[in-house]
């Protein structure tokens, strides 16, 4: 009998942590698809809301390392008050948690329309009951067969950047 006990606790223990873990993972996949949503409407307020006080969102550029205070916020507040944001739509997502479940982090490819796809790569953190975006990092997805041609373009760009230093 103490092993049948011991046997259904270990069962529900491990379904409780399953179902943790589904729940954790769902609302991530709110906050992230949240995120692009309020991007591509240019809703700030809820935009910024998504991450943590300490964000930092990393641009494609080199330089654009962005703290979500003052620079990211300040940023978003000028891009987005003409009404206009970005659209980046998930076409897939991956999600992983730290032991203890109060870390996850993605990785998901988004497609803009107008500019192709992208690679966004982040760390999440649970604050309290809700996830927020510690840090968010955008990359060009460029096909090993277009290498050649787009790192020449990007090495001449740098150092065009650097000659007007």
């Amino acid at each position: 009998m103490k092993k049948l006990i011991c046997l259904i606790s270990l069962i529900l223990v491990f379904g409780m942590a399953l179902a943790k873990a589904s729940d954790d993972k769902a609302a991530i996949m709110a906050v992230m698809d949240g995120f692009h949503e309020a991007a591509a409407q240019a809703d700030e307020k809820r935009y910024l809301g998504y991450f943590t006080a300490e964000g930092v969102f990393m641009g494609t550029d080199d330089w654009e390392r962005w703290p979500l205070k003052p620079d990211f916020t300040d940023y978003v507040h000028e891009r987005f008050k003409g009404g206009s944001g970005w659209t980046y739509q998930p076409q897939e997502r991956h999600i992983a948690f730290a032991p203890g479940h109060k870390v996850a982090w993605i990785d998901e490819i988004t497609k803009s329309e107008k500019w192709g796809l992208f690679r966004g790569t982040g760390v999440l953190l649970k604050e309290g009951n809700d996830w927020k975006i510690a840090h968010y990092a955008m990359s060009v997805l460029v096909p090993n067969e277009a290498w050649v041609a787009v790192s020449d373009l990007t090495k001449a760009a740098v150092k065009k950047r650097k000659s007007k230093n």
